[in-house]
């Protein structure tokens, strides 16, 4: 019994040691809330998915036009879930157009567009591509590329960094 007693002990260590940041990365759990710095104020809850290679975040009524020689598309974004308010008109440049397999394993041409992301009080710049997600869990999922070399992702915990940055866990985990 004692045996068993310490082989618990050891491992409830070793998790609890693995949670520590190495490196200076950042823990970040499976969901975490994150914000568009510049062009949306508004947290959108994210999935986080080593699965995915790219990142994606819901869009609809996605337009294209030309803004002195180069592409741009705009659309709206509903950064709340289930929710048709607020309705955010959003534009930005094009910087590539993908293949992208979905989750059902189909290919879908995307618009690939470079946005800002904050997430536990860093910012940095992503590639997203743009996709109506109203049929899926999060608006965002924030897949490997965009999180290369900065995080470890504890599968077993949710906004774990946003419960430590300004407050956007506990303005909006009770909510939604």
């Amino acid at each position: 019994m004692k045996r068993q007693t310490n082989l618990r002990i050891l491992l409830r260590t070793l998790r609890v040691t693995s949670l520590k940041p190495h490196n200076d990365k950042m823990v970040i759990g499976w969901r975490e809330w994150v914000t568009f710095p510049g062009l949306l104020e508004e947290a959108v809850k994210a999935k986080i998915d080593s699965g995915a290679r790219t990142s994606a975040v819901h869009a609809v009524d996605i337009q294209t036009f030309t803004e002195r020689g180069a592409p741009h598309v705009s659309f709206v974004l509903y950064p709340v879930q289930r929710r048709r308010e607020p309705a955010v008109k959003c534009i930005a440049e094009v910087r590539d157009e993908r293949e992208i397999m979905s989750s059902t394993g189909h290919r879908h041409p995307r618009y690939v567009i470079e946005i800002d992301v904050c997430l536990g009080g860093t910012t940095w710049p992503i590639e997203v591509t743009l996709a109506d997600r109203a049929l899926m869990g999060f608006r965002l999922l924030l897949g490997r590329q965009a999180l290369k070399g900065g995080f470890w992702i504890d599968p077993s915990r949710s906004f774990i960094a946003t419960r430590n940055s300004s407050g956007i866990a506990a303005r909006y985990t009770n909510e939604r």
